[in-house]
């Protein structure tokens, strides 16, 4: 039976060294090469589907994990903070809160949507040692990761082109899924408590599961923080399984970093007491009331929504 850390040293792949660290593997050049070879291949991959590939740095400051939820929900496993210019600055566990921020940078048009960013980028969670091995389990991982920003009503159709996406890269690579899991929440204080966002996602993911014929289990316990996930499971030469690509639902970080809407007040508006809301993604709604406005947005976030606005769907 072949071990990958066996093969990675017979043919001058990867290897590690204790002075570097454990679970921080350097790949030869001979690796360097399969690995360039592969990145190349799902980039194209995910142009062709209508990616747009971005880079963020691997650093952030403790706020942006303060903000995105990973700081209360994810802190065991990120890597302390350091001190820099009297900020405080971590290396990042997930691309998530980047690309989030990303996205506000710029006004977006709900005819640009859904926009799909890709990165290939690395990441850095403070495993324990016991868990470590070759590089199925590390401290320094170089993740193919996407977020795709779109309406609620295309969230099912991108999701269902993801597995679809994932299905094809895994007949070219000669990879087999095991099993495909519904990764559900659990009992204890490590996910987000918003029970209509759950059960938004949940289902969500469930239409997709089902519309695309594929069998899976449900798993309680083994959601993201903050949303529900499609685990794609793969078993290695020795039996043991792990998770290799997921597709999640996430409706927790739009809201965080406050991506819905904005309010514009010009002087034709504050002349008839109107407020002309401008939404994230580049719409701008007629003028109405502040009064109903002020109702609106207070009945949003009074139920969680993560609709950019009621009424607002052409």
């Amino acid at each position: 039976m072949h071990d990958h850390r066996s093969l990675g040293r017979e043919l001058n792949l990867f290897d590690t060294d204790p002075l570097i660290g454990a679970g921080l593997p350097y790949w030869l050049p001979d690796g360097a090469v399969v690995r360039h070879t592969l990145e190349e291949y799902i980039r194209a991959a995910e142009r062709r589907a209508g990616y747009r590939h971005v880079y963020s740095p691997v650093l952030g400051k403790r706020e942006l994990y303060e903000i995105s939820g990973h700081w209360a929900h994810y802190g065991d496993d990120m890597f302390p903070p350091m001190e820099l210019g009297g900020d405080q600055v971590v290396l990042r566990p997930s691309l998530c809160p980047h690309h989030a921020v990303i996205y506000r940078s710029r006004s977006q048009s709900y005819r640009e949507l859904p926009l799909r960013m890709a990165e290939l980028g690395g990441m850095y969670r403070a495993e324990l040692s016991g868990v470590l091995g070759g590089l199925t389990r590390v401290r320094a991982i170089q993740l193919n990761d996407a977020h795709i920003f779109c309406t609620l009503d295309q969230v099912a159709g991108e999701a269902q082109a993801a597995l679809e996406m994932i299905r094809r890269a895994y007949q070219a690579l000669g990879i087999t899924a095991t099993r495909y899991r519904l990764s559900l929440p659990g009992p204890g204080g490590k996910y987000v408590a918003a029970p209509e966002k759950w059960r938004r996602s949940i289902a969500l993911l469930t239409d997709v599961l089902d519309r695309c014929g594929l069998p899976y289990e449900a798993a309680e316990g083994e959601a993201a923080f903050y949303g529900p996930k499609i685990d794609v499971q793969v078993t290695d030469g020795a039996g043991r399984e792990s998770t290799l690509s997921t597709v999640q639902a996430d409706f927790h970080q739009p809201e965080e970093f406050d991506l819905p809407y904005q309010a514009v007040i010009g002087a034709r508006e504050a002349a008839d007491d109107l407020v002309a809301l401008r939404l994230r993604d580049g719409r701008r709604l007629d003028p109405r009331p502040a009064g109903d406005v002020l109702t609106g947005v207070s009945a949003l976030v009074a139920g969680h929504s993560t609709d950019l606005w009621h009424g607002a769907d052409s």
